[in-house]
Parts: C-alpha cells; structure tokens; sequence
C-alpha cells in the first residue's frame, strides 16, 4: 500500500509532497508557492499548482489538472473519483442534496447505491459535513477526490439539467409557448451560464444536449419517447449509449423546441419530418445538424445527426487509407462511368469518405452533381440535388 504522506490539501503540503516524490526541485517548489502567494489566489491549490508547475517538473513531463488530482489521491489514499456523466443517474444523485449544499462543500454525489452514496470531494480531508448528512440520509457516505474543475462544472450542469426538467415537467408542454418566439437559425450554445430562475428551461435543456454531445464527439442524439421516461441516447464509436431519461412532456417539449429551431413544422406530428439547424459550439466552430422525425406509439422519436465540416472536409492523406487502398480507390473514382459503393455502420467515415472524393474530382473543368436525399452538407465545390 502506497504510504500516506499527505494530510491536507494545503499548497505548502502538497508541494513539499511533490518535491518528496521527486516531481518538482525545491525552487520550483518555493517559486509556485512564492507566485500562487503574490497573486492572491482563491482558487483550488491543485488547480493553481497544476496551473504553475507547467514545464517545471523534473522528467519535463505536463501535468495536467486530472494527473496532479490523481497523484494527490495516491499519495493520500483518497480514492480518485473521475466523474463521467455517462455513468451518472443526474436524477437520483441531484436528490440526495441541494445545489447549494454542494457548492458550499464543493461536493458532489456521483452513485447512489442502497445503502450508501459516493461522493466525489474537492478536499476529502474537510469532511465536517459527513456525520450529519449520514444522519440525515441514512446511508453510508463513501468520499474520494476529484478534480475540482470537474467537480464545480458538473455540479452546475447537473442540478441545472435536473431544475430545468422538473420546471419543464411542472408546466403543459403541448401549449404553444415562448418556444415558438424569437428564435434564430443560428443558435449560439454556451452562455446560460450559472444557475438562472429567468432562463428559459426548455432552451436551457437543449443547450445542455446539445454542447454535451459535442464535447462527447457524439456522431448522432436519438430522442425516444417512452410511456414513463423519454430515454436520450449517443451515438459514439458506432454505438448506443443511454444518457439521461426525462417524462414524457419535457421529451415532447424538447423535440418541440428542436424543431422550432431546425424550421420544421410543429404542429405536424403524423409523418416523418426532416430539417437541418446550423449552430456554434461555445468555442466559435459551426456544426451542422440533420434532424428526422418519425410518428410512434409513443409520440415523436427524433434523430438529430452531426455533421462537423473540418471532418468532412478533410484531404485523401487524412482519411487512413493505405498507399495501396489509395491507389486502387484513385483508379475506381477517375473512370468514366461506373459505380462505387460505400458502405458500414453509422459514423464509419462513409460521407467523409464520398465528399473528399467529389471535392478532389470537382475540378474547374468538370461538372460534378450529385443526388442526396438528404443533403448532409451543403458543398460550394459541386452540384447538390
């Protein structure tokens, strides 16, 4: 067992156990503390030392928030807690306590078992909170560390993703509503912000999938409804993965508000629809979506598809292939009549594949059309029908 040498998260603590652990020199050492003092910083000691030690440990290796975090954990036998959303039930950890409550601990539950909670900390040695809490909740506390970046970001879109469905829930989504007002094609994502009682919640959820799934590099969102719980689903690496479930009226009021914004027609629910919505991740790069909906037992099932153009657009050298499949695929695309077909599974790089190949054929000299229905991105460099 690796031997405890670390008893607070103190930043004269932490870095004295760095240098110990031969990471950092004594200078660099006293030069962080001597800086992270002149600054007057407030902020978490692994972040500003994560922050300040860049470039300065002894192997030359980054450092970064994560690899400090779970150093720390190791040197003072915390468990390391990385929080991924994906294995995280928002609506049962968002019950245990209030968003208050975590942010004045900087806490956050991460598993809900039985008999006890885990909890992921920014300072596990402060845990003045534990004792009644377990007397409150009756169950176990489990705590470990996590990186408190993750744990401060995610504590507010948690609880801002659970406030946001049970105000949704609260009202009558079939009404026709703001969600129809004042809506833009181009949606910018990324500025709700903090926790905000005048936001609209049903644009707050959508922002929410939305930039998830991007982060997630998700190829498509499924929406489904359900009788008793709408089941939201990612599709990443080709596969299905469920990510959060919401009742039936915010999945309606979700797919509503999609479709608003993709300039589909709301009021048509008895036959599939198909649309397309522009928007910009928080970083400032546009993605293009291709929305489809279908009629189903249970209402409408959406499937929103992303398209991001620097994938699309990338060069033959880019997409993997083999000097030898290059070659062959350069004799089959330059003759004059024929026919090639591409398939597998979705997000395989099948329309990566075909657009690089009509853009390096699109030539000044040739008039390259091409029929997709639907059209999946819109290119300058041929004819789409």
């Amino acid at each position: 067992m690796t031997k405890q040498i670390l008893n607070s998260l103190d930043i004269k603590e932490v870095l004295k156990a760095l240098v110990g652990g031969k990471v950092l020199r004594s200078e660099d050492a006293q030069r962080i503390f001597e800086t992270n003092r002149a600054l007057k910083s407030t902020e978490h000691p692994l972040l500003s030392i994560a922050r300040l030690m860049k470039g300065s440990t002894i192997d030359a290796t980054e450092w970064s928030e994560d690899k400090l975090t779970r150093w720390v954990a190791n040197k003072s036998k915390f468990d390391f807690i990385e929080i991924d959303p994906l294995k995280i039930d928002v609506a049962s950890i968002t019950n245990v306590i209030s968003y208050d409550y975590a942010g004045k601990h900087n806490i956050l539950p991460v598993e809900v078992g039985t008999d006890f909670v885990r909890f992921a900390c920014a300072d596990p040695f402060n845990v003045v909170w534990k004792t009644q809490l377990e007397q409150i909740i009756r169950k176990e506390i489990l705590i470990g560390l996590g990186n408190p970046k993750d744990i401060e970001r995610f504590t507010n879109e948690f609880f801002n993703l659970a406030k946001s469905i049970r105000t949704v829930g609260a009202e009558d989504s079939t009404s026709t509503n703001p969600l129809a007002q004042n809506l833009e094609q181009l949606v910018q994502l990324g500025n709700t912000g903090q926790l905000d009682t005048e936001d609209h919640h049903v644009v707050q959820l959508v922002d929410w999938l939305l930039q998830y799934a991007f982060e997630q590099r998700a190829s498509d969102i499924h929406l489904e409804p359900r009788r008793d719980q709408g089941n939201i689903r990612f599709r990443m690496d080709g596969v299905l993965h469920n990510v959060h479930q919401v009742p039936p009226n915010v999945m309606t009021a979700i797919v509503s508000r999609i479709k608003t914004i993709g300039r589909m027609d709301i009021s048509e629910k008895r036959r599939p629809l198909d649309g397309r919505l522009k928007t910009k991740t928080p970083k400032g790069q546009e993605i293009e979506l291709r929305l489809s909906t279908v009629p189903t037992a249970m209402g409408e099932k959406m499937v929103i598809r992303i398209f991001d153009p620097e994938v699309l657009q990338r060069s033959f050298e880019e997409l993997g292939l083999s000097h030898r499949e290059l070659t062959l695929w350069h004799k089959l695309t330059s003759q004059t009549h024929g026919i090639v077909l591409v398939t597998g599974p979705t997000g395989s790089g099948k329309t990566t594949t075909l657009y690089s190949t009509l853009r390096k054929l699109a030539i000044e000299q040739v008039n390259v059309s091409t029929i997709e229905d639907p059209i999946e991105m819109v290119e300058p460099a041929f004819n789409q029908i």
